[in-house]
């Protein structure tokens, strides 16, 4: 049985399935969560860094570009740390202690070590689905994590239920076939 699972949460899609699943588990196995948001230049959302090549010909421009990734960068630190403050409300609410941290860093290695300090039994988290070029060139969290971990890991993937509108279009395209 599990006591201790570690949530590794994003702001994408897939975030909300990774918690609902990892709230399921708890409830069944009475284990704590620790839920995670790792702030990652390569997070969807995430500020672009400012190119600092240029400091010398324009420095007015560059100190600007930095103020302004500053402040995008804050935002993103506080939509993180939101996020995960209202998953922890949720599982608070349905009876599960809960805690929280949003550390800086290479996902993967940062999923691995919290998982290692924390004592994790198990590591719910998702999967982005990049595959061939993609995943060669800009790496996989999740397949890092499923070589490297010190536990169990429980990939969630995206489920694709198409949206009403979608069905609609096909199945009134179907009918209309000559």
């Amino acid at each position: 049985m599990f006591k201790k699972i570690l949530v590794a949460l994003d702001r994408s899609e897939v975030g909300q399935q990774v918690f609902d699943e990892a709230l399921g588990l708890a409830k069944l196995t009475q284990a704590s969560l620790m839920l995670l948001h790792v702030l990652s230049p390569e997070e969807e959302g995430s500020p672009y860094v400012p190119m600092l090549s240029n400091m010398d010909y324009y420095p007015g421009l560059s100190s600007q570009s930095f103020e302004l990734y500053q402040k995008q960068w804050d935002t993103f630190k506080n939509l993180g740390i939101q996020m995960l403050q209202s998953f922890s409300a949720q599982a608070n609410t349905a009876g599960i202690t809960t805690e929280f941290t949003q550390n800086v860093g290479n996902p993967g290695r940062v999923v691995c070590d919290l998982a290692h300090s924390y004592g994790a039994d198990l590591i719910v988290m998702g999967r982005r689905g990049r595959s061939g070029l993609m995943e060669l060139f800009l790496g996989s969290v999740s397949n890092y994590v499923l070589h490297h971990a010190p536990c169990s890991v429980h990939i969630v993937h995206l489920s694709v239920t198409p949206k009403i509108d979608e069905v609609v279009k096909e199945t009134t395209s179907a009918f209309s076939v000559n």
